[in-house]
């Protein structure tokens, strides 16, 4: 079972500092930031500083934002919708048979500039985040979360 704990004030700043390094992200975000053994970071209202955590065992809290791996910052889709508004850096623009293939759970073949994990959207929407890898954006859409259609 995943125990959730709540990052550190010196944790906090260092996920945010990702943050900034990888998206250009320097907005606010007000709120508690939860981690779990997987490395996967959850937000959740500052309210639950009022509840002891070590004295329940809790599978998930709050919002899925964000997996951290090898000092880098992998979003989820709301993820990317909380920081795609206010990144300024390795965000990509998807066309939009580009962004209906992304939703299917394709990666893409496409010719970018940035590196590593990005943020990909379609004029305001905000579709999830990628890897970038020889030109070919790698897809992370959950299988159960995939656009399932036939064209």
């Amino acid at each position: 079972m995943q125990n959730l704990k709540v990052l550190e004030r010196k944790d906090k700043k260092r996920f945010l500092e990702l943050l900034n390094k990888q998206f250009g992200f320097k907005a606010k975000l007000d709120y508690t930031f939860l981690i779990n053994n997987k490395n996967k970071i959850f937000i959740v209202n500052k309210d639950i500083a009022n509840i002891d955590l070590d004295r329940i065992r809790i599978n998930s809290a709050g919002l899925y934002i964000a997996e951290l791996s090898n000092n880098e910052v992998r979003l989820s889709i709301e993820g990317s919708q909380l920081i795609g508004p206010g990144s300024i850096k390795n965000v990509v623009e998807l066309e939009a048979k580009e962004a209906r293939e992304w939703l299917k759970g394709k990666d893409i073949e496409k010719p970018v500039t940035e590196k590593g994990f990005i943020i990909l959207k379609h004029q305001d929407d905000f579709l999830g985040s990628g890897k970038v890898k020889e030109n070919r954006i790698l897809n992370f859409i959950p299988k159960i979360r995939r656009l399932n259609v036939s064209d």
